[in-house]
């Protein structure tokens, strides 16, 4: 992986640059570059966990809020039965291996999606990894597994619609904020900079919601290439842009006013 900077220097280049609070990334591109690479599939997704590995620890050293990775999507189970097998045992055993680490670095980890379909096991690996790191204060790293942007807004209109029913809430005051609350990640910040690996230019069903106003960074680089160096691409492209939110900026409205 071509990573000049890695996580420790990225704070010094990115000294001054206006940061992102939260960031999202679709990891992709790993069977892509395993054929490159003339290996397997599953070679391209244990290459990406170094690539995972990386991208947090320079989050963490940049003082980021949030990181949330769409490590496995509700549509990934049509996928061949012994890739899903694989991406399963990696996930585990990547947890297995990773969380007493990102514990020490104050790292406080959540899990997103359904995960009724996951082995009990698994389950309640998430459970324990989740109140292992409950009380720390440092990055928050969320990590989508069978997850789908769909999927948590139905569930969200399900809670929504149950509690108006035991008259709870009153349908009338269902707003955007009563939304947000019953959605997956309430009193986190949505996604300010979401970035896609691999050339695709398509959000699959990720946090259709929270996306709304995220500035959208999209790079032909495989997941397992990716690190600090790219991230901090990444993050320079985002500096650069204006974020008006449907508004005006100050210095338009000036010039129009004088006009």
């Amino acid at each position: 992986m071509s990573d000049p900077d890695g996580p420790g220097q990225i704070a010094d280049r990115l000294a001054g640059v206006a940061l992102p609070r939260h960031v999202a990334i679709i990891m992709d591109g790993n069977g892509r570059w395993a054929q490159r690479h003339g290996r397997p599939r599953h070679a391209g997704h244990r290459a990406g966990v170094t690539a995972v590995r990386s991208v947090v620890e320079a989050c963490g050293r940049l003082g980021l809020e949030a990181l949330t990775l769409f490590a496995f999507s509700s549509e990934n189970w049509r996928r061949p039965a012994g890739e899903v097998r694989v991406l399963m045992e990696l996930f585990r055993t990547t947890l297995d291996q990773e969380l007493h680490r990102l514990h020490e670095q104050g790292v406080r980890l959540r899990f997103i999606g359904d995960r009724t379909p996951l082995e009990p096991a698994l389950q309640r690996r998430l459970d324990d990894a989740e109140a292992l790191t409950a009380g720390n204060g440092g990055l928050e790293l969320v990590i989508a597994t069978n997850y789908g942007g769909r999927w948590e807004m139905a569930a969200a209109a399900r809670r929504l619609a149950a509690a108006a029913a035991r008259g709870e809430i009153d349908p009338e005051a269902i707003d955007e904020q009563a939304i947000q609350g019953a959605l997956c990640l309430p009193g986190l910040c949505d996604p300010d900079l979401f970035i896609r690996t691999g050339g695709e230019q398509r959000l699959s069903n990720f946090l259709i919601w929270q996306l709304a106003y995220a500035e959208l960074y999209f790079t032909d680089t495989p997941w397992p290439d990716f690190g600090a160096e790219q991230l901090a691409r990444a993050i320079e492209a985002y500096s650069g842009r204006e974020r008006r939110f449907g508004g005006v900026q100050p210095s338009v409205l000036g010039a129009a006013g004088g006009a």
